[in-house]
């Protein structure tokens, strides 16, 4: 158990609570795996996409992208058109952690690297968004995960001890950020694995 007592826990939303996968749109517009593969390799990069959770215009941000590809301007826009069909659904297993989370009287917190329009879209799709006490996103803030300051920016906000405070993500860089500020931090791999490690914090849920 935890040396002093958890008072609140800290989730990421992509890759624990919501299924975002690209390849969720661009299967639907690819005939070849392989050239979805190498268009999200080379064009719809990662580095591109994360000027969009740092707040950049998604649409502008595409239109200046099919200028230097032409060819793919479709493609490319899509990922502005259709950018919610990237979060296929919410991840059930583990929303139903952050109930009992919530359930056990802890206050849930969101900390997540979005886009601004994303994120108004998805608090009224996922009715689960309604149980944070509070959400810090990417886009809103300009700054992002791994970095330091959005973390500072959550804990003075909302008044959370780090040492008080468990934050759970999917990204082992994000976890080992967390950490660098004396919060607890555990790595989403599992629903299972989470209750478990929330177990070892002295954090009891239904499961």
């Amino acid at each position: 158990m935890a040396d002093i007592q958890v008072e609140a826990v800290v989730f990421d939303l992509g890759g624990v609570l919501i299924d975002w996968d690209p390849r969720y749109l661009y299967r639907q517009l690819f005939a070849d795996p392989r050239e979805m593969e190498d268009f999200l390799a080379r064009i719809c990069t990662r580095d591109w996409h994360h000027a969009h959770d740092l707040g950049e215009d998604v649409t502008q941000s595409c239109r200046r992208l099919a200028s230097r590809y032409p060819d793919h301007t479709d493609l490319i826009m899509a990922w502005a058109e259709r950018g919610e069909e990237m979060a296929r659904a919410q991840f059930d297993q583990a929303v139903e952690v952050l109930a009992e989370v919530k359930a056990a009287g802890m206050r849930c917190y969101a900390l997540s690297n979005m886009e601004p329009e994303a994120f108004r879209i998805r608090l009224a799709r996922f009715p689960f968004m309604a149980w944070f006490d509070g959400c810090v996103i990417s886009g809103i803030e300009r700054v992002a995960k791994p970095g330091r300051r959005i973390f500072e920016i959550l804990l003075q906000r909302h008044g959370l001890d780090p040492r008080a405070t468990v934050f759970v993500d999917d990204s082992a860089d994000n976890v080992a950020a967390a950490r660098a500020l004396d919060m607890h931090a555990v790595q989403y791999t599992s629903a299972q694995r989470l209750r478990q490690d929330l177990q070892v914090l002295g954090i009891t849920t239904g499961g």
